[in-house]
């Protein structure tokens, strides 16, 4: 009796130990340096950057296999036909079958030309603020930006004025603008700072986010907007998950940061990014805000933006594509 006691004590360690040891395996926080050895590499790496068109080619080509951003990074009417069901990409079970409202809604097809040449992705970090890097964003071709930021007077010089595409997430909508149940006045005059670019929304990612974005879409089309909507196509954002998933980055969601910056790797000959910086300290040792315009912490646990910046940050040293962490010197100085 004793020793099948002792025997069941021994196989219950042995299935904990296995659990664990899948659990590290797939949340491997363990092995993520810590802040400063970062914050340590890059200050090492400095501001040297050499540009790897092989490298540029193969990523593409990984991100063209897994994820076909060309044609299915946003909902057209070639790809998701009436009848065709979406599947929500942030939640299982649930799923959306294309019908004749929504159908009228997606554009014919990709509207974006390719391959775009020169592409500025902007976050929102802090790290922006007193940068000086609005002239360098603005040169270039396309510039995407996360969110919906602000880009009033008091930004322009570090963010530049420029847009050609911006997400915006549900959850502002609701927040920001009351999920334009009451008015829409507010959300219309708002967007009129990001001129004829592109909105880019996931409508179809989590449930309570397709009325709102929904309703966003019709808001603009209403007042004869110049901008036009695109909602992110739920399976291109599914496999971009898996596939950052399969280099390191474990989280619940990527950040919409990470998402734009595969969408511009797999449709821009060039790509330059701005405003990554999940960090409290800059190179300068000096504190850095969350946001360049606020402070506000964003929930904890949801997304992994040490893990991502890693792995933005390898392939800046390998010249897939350059990161702007920093001060961005003069035009006439940069290199």
């Amino acid at each position: 009796m004793l020793v099948r006691c002792h025997r069941s004590k021994l196989s219950v360690w042995a299935v904990l130990c296995v659990l664990v040891l899948c659990w590290l395996y797939i949340f491997p926080v363990y092995r993520l340096r810590n802040d400063k050895e970062i914050v340590d590499e890059v200050l090492r790496q400095g501001q040297v950057w050499q540009r790897n068109q092989t490298d540029i080619d193969l990523f593409r080509k990984l991100l063209s296999e897994c994820c076909d951003p060309r044609r299915m990074f946003a909902v057209t009417k070639q790809n998701s036909p009436m009848g065709k069901v979406l599947w929500y990409d942030g939640e299982f079970y649930h799923s959306h079958t294309v019908n004749n409202e929504t159908y009228s809604l997606f554009v014919q097809e990709t509207p974006l030309q390719h391959p775009l040449k020169k592409c500025s992705v902007v976050g929102n970090g802090g790290v922006l603020k007193h940068s000086g890097c609005g002239k360098d964003i603005d040169q270039a071709d396309f510039v995407m930006r996360c969110n919906l930021p602000p880009l009033s007077r008091e930004y322009v010089e570090d963010v530049g004025t420029r847009t050609n595409l911006v997400t915006a997430n549900p959850s502002i909508i609701e927040k920001r603008f009351q999920n334009l149940l009451w008015s829409r006045k507010s959300f219309v005059e708002s967007m009129k700072a990001y001129g004829s670019s592109y909105i880019y929304m996931p409508a179809f990612s989590m449930k309570p986010g397709t009325d709102p974005s929904l309703r966003a879409h019709y808001a603009l089309a209403d007042t004869s907007s110049n901008l036009t909507m695109l909602f992110a196509n739920p399976e291109f954002l599914r496999t971009v998950g898996k596939f950052w998933k399969g280099r390191g980055v474990h989280a619940k969601r990527l950040s919409t940061g990470l998402f734009l910056v595969s969408l511009a790797l797999g449709l821009c000959e060039e790509v330059t990014a701005y405003g990554f910086w999940p960090f409290s300290v800059g190179l300068d040792e000096q504190p850095v805000s969350h946001h360049y315009y606020d402070n506000v912490l964003p929930f904890s646990g949801f997304h992994a933006m040490p893990e991502e910046f890693v792995q933005l940050w390898q392939l800046h040293k390998s010249g897939t594509l350059r990161m702007r962490v920093g001060h961005c010197p003069p035009r006439e100085g940069a290199i």
